[in-house]
């Protein structure tokens, strides 16, 4: 449609949607009934329909959102692809931050209307610019940088380019810890401890929440052992040695 609405001749439309089809894994399906058409492959053929007319900008406002998880993420990957080969700029809108780091050059975390923050995915990442960003992302726990177990405060520390975290104003003021999976490890003589609150599989690894004094639950996360692993998992009320990871955790404002 796009393609004729620009007085494009008819050659030169099959030629295009030829080439965009190929593109988005669909070669041969020019005559394809859509009724007979799988969810996913619907997506593709709305990408290529809107690709189609090489359009400057465009906007693509929860693409994938009726689709279950696995083919979300399947498409996101693909999504990212056609843009990339197309040279096409798009603005993706989504609630998902997985599809959004998935697609994005670039993102932008907005709330109730107002932007929170912009920045390309691993710096907005490791550094979200208000507390209310890093809950988006999905960190857990927050502690007032004075106020953290000495373990987590030297682990910042050591990250190249860390804030100093030699004192502080404590809860009140300073800067603030941000935690989530992955900021703490099992580690056999681990400083930090930590209480086992439940633990169970996701997706191929173990996740196993637990309680920190001075911290609160965080998420440890490992890769599961085979099927077997089930009989190892941790049991509630264990205690944990944990080591923390500066990498993983971020530091934002009070």
């Amino acid at each position: 449609f796009g393609l004729r609405m620009a007085g494009v001749d008819r050659a030169a439309r099959r030629a295009r949607v030829a080439e965009l089809l190929e593109l988005v894994g669909l070669a041969g399906f020019e005559r394809r009934d859509v009724a007979s058409l799988s969810g996913g492959e619907r997506q593709r053929v709305a990408l290529a329909r809107s690709l189609a007319p090489r359009p400057r900008l465009l906007l693509l406002d929860e693409p994938l959102s009726a689709l279950d998880r696995a083919l979300r993420e399947r498409l996101a990957g693909e999504v990212r692809a056609a843009l990339v080969a197309t040279g096409t700029t798009a603005v993706f809108v989504t609630h998902d931050h997985d599809e959004a780091f998935a697609v994005a050059d670039r993102i932008a975390v907005m709330d109730a209307g107002r932007l929170l923050q912009a920045a390309e995915p691993a710096r907005l990442w490791h550094r979200p610019a208000s507390r209310r960003v890093a809950e988006f992302l999905g960190y857990e726990a927050f502690v007032p940088l004075a106020d953290a177990p000495a373990a987590l405060r030297d682990a910042v520390r050591e990250r190249a380019g860390a804030v100093d975290a030699g004192g502080g104003e404590g809860a009140d003021g300073g800067p603030v810890l941000a935690l989530g999976p992955g900021s703490l490890v099992r580690a056999p003589d681990g400083p930090v401890e930590g209480r086992v609150v439940a633990a169970g599989f996701r997706r191929g690894v173990v996740e196993t929440v637990v309680d920190v004094p001075g911290v609160g639950h965080l998420t440890v996360v490992e890769a599961s052992q085979g099927p077997r692993a089930a009989e190892a998992l941790p049991a509630p009320g264990e205690t944990l040695r944990l080591a923390a990871d500066g990498a993983a955790i971020a530091v934002v404002p009070a």
